[in-house]
């Protein structure tokens, strides 16, 4: 049986997040990232979501290609799911949305229902387990950031040289706050995932902008509102907006590859804290609530190299940053949830179809390093090396750094563009041949393999999850 709902949507006061008795409520919980918004690590392809998604309907034709991606969406997160995050403690899952189910380029003034039909399943099916969501709008026509998970196909953040651009992604906020106005299982709206503004101006104005015009419509629900530069930097922010969380993300070197390994020494642990407390330094002097909206180190396969201690040192290294979360007793939602094996809590078993016969493909990819999330370079940085040596020598120093954001360096955005971009969009085709000739049947088993009982639990991951998480554990919840 379904618990009551709340009585009232959750709201901000003071520092915290409280329910309609003044009760403070700590959310602690995880993303369905990959879902309502595919990622390329995620889920195997190359690329951006768009340009997969064309590839796939060149090669399968209209039926087969609208019933494989509703048999994925409807097979990847479903009521077991919800109950399975109950069942670990957590309280509120973070739903990652590509605007691209609510509007089409070619017709963007029109709200598609369907939109609304595939995040209302996701929102009631976490309702029944006594779950909160929080509905994160995770792309953004043009692109809000530079990154992959924008799905701009280019890498640039458009979005914020276009007002029309900016009107379409308000007149949708407007229509999302007023379908889902009273719902008190909703804890709240992420209007942007990760901004990237370049000017660091356009994203307070158009916070300003969006949270007027939602207020208009549904006044109750909270605003989660990220940092700027992918949810990082608060330096540039002014003001505190009412009923409104300041969000940041709080992603350690040290849970990737390119990282050095995590022994838990002194200075590390020091390192781990000045750079949450950099991140959460507006909100503190601002007294207003902190949500930790992504964070979570990858993990080695079993075909690696010293994968158990690799592991080992990143269960570790998360323990050492939740317990610096627990000290401040901030919400937060760990990224992610399910995948193919290299960051969810539960990941498709190796047997599966879906990974039985895009074997070849993740191997070549993996090979790669197509994804930025998590790569190593190990087989490919000789092929790189002299490239970026040829840009580094031909651009003076003072220049190579100009480029937003600066933190990538030179190295990074040449990788952003010849290998996240214009590689990994012609290997599209490549992904998409492997469904070719597929029967509906053969189509509904891939999409079945996403199902969570042909998953793997991720037991010492979900171990540290429950022992924080668990209801009560850290605060209210």
């Amino acid at each position: 049986m379904a618990p009551p709902a709340p009585k009232a949507c959750l709201r901000v006061q003071g520092t915290d997040i409280v329910d309609a008795d003044g009760k403070r409520v700590i959310l602690k919980g995880t993303a369905t990232g990959g879902h309502t918004n595919m990622e390329n690590f995620i889920t195997g392809y190359p690329g951006h979501e768009s340009e997969m998604r064309a590839a796939m309907l060149e090669v399968l034709g209209r039926e087969k290609y609208d019933f494989f991606f509703d048999k994925f969406l409807e097979y990847f997160f479903t009521s077991s799911d919800a109950s399975f995050l109950a069942s670990l403690g957590l309280n509120c899952i973070r739903i990652p949305i590509n605007h691209r189910h609510f509007m089409d380029n070619l017709n963007p003034s029109v709200i598609k229902p369907e939109g609304f039909k595939l995040v209302d399943r996701i929102v009631d099916a976490c309702a029944a387990e006594g779950l909160y969501t929080i509905l994160d709008m995770h792309t953004f026509p043009g692109g809000q950031n530079q990154g992959w998970h924008s799905d701009s196909g280019i890498h640039k953040a458009l979005f914020w040289d276009f007002k029309d651009l900016q009107d379409r992604m308000v007149d949708l906020w407007v229509a999302i706050a007023e379908h889902y106005k009273g719902n008190t299982w909703v804890a709240g709206y992420n209007p942007m995932n990760e901004p990237a503004d370049p000017d660091h101006v356009n994203l307070q104005a158009f916070y300003r902008r969006v949270e007027k015009a939602i207020r208009a419509v549904d006044p109750d629900h909270i605003l989660f509102l990220d940092g700027n530069t992918y949810a990082m930097d608060f330096s540039a922010f002014k003001e505190v907006l009412p009923n409104c969380v300041y969000a940041m993300h709080d992603y350690a070197t040290m849970g990737f590859p390119a990282g050095e390994p995590y022994v838990g020494s002194p200075e590390q642990n020091e390192f781990l804290r000045k750079s949450y407390e950099r991140k959460v330094q507006f909100m503190k002097e601002h007294s207003v609530p902190i949500w930790n909206g992504e964070f979570g180190p990858v993990y080695a396969s079993a075909d690696e190299k010293d994968h158990e201690k690799i592991n080992g040192q990143r269960y570790n290294l998360l323990g050492q940053q939740m317990s610096i979360y627990k000290q401040d007793q901030i919400s937060w939602s760990i990224w992610l949830y399910k995948d193919i094996g290299f960051q969810g809590m539960v990941y498709l078993n190796p047997t599966t179809p879906y990974i039985q016969l895009l074997a070849p493909f993740l191997a070549k990819k993996k090979r790669l390093g197509l994804d930025k999330w998590g790569r190593d370079d190990a087989q490919v940085a000789h092929i790189y090396a002299p490239v970026i040596q040829h840009f580094s020598e031909e651009i003076p120093e003072r220049f190579r750094d100009r480029r937003y954001p600066p933190q990538w360096r030179l190295e990074g955005h040449i990788h952003r563009v010849l290998r996240e971009t214009l590689f990994s969009e012609i290997l599209c085709w490549e992904y998409a041949s492997y469904f070719e000739g597929k029967t509906l049947e053969e189509l509904d088993a891939l999409a079945g393999s996403f199902r969570l009982e042909n998953c793997v639990r991720r037991e010492r991951l979900n171990e540290i999850l429950r022992g924080d998480a668990q209801r009560g554990e850290g605060g209210d919840n």
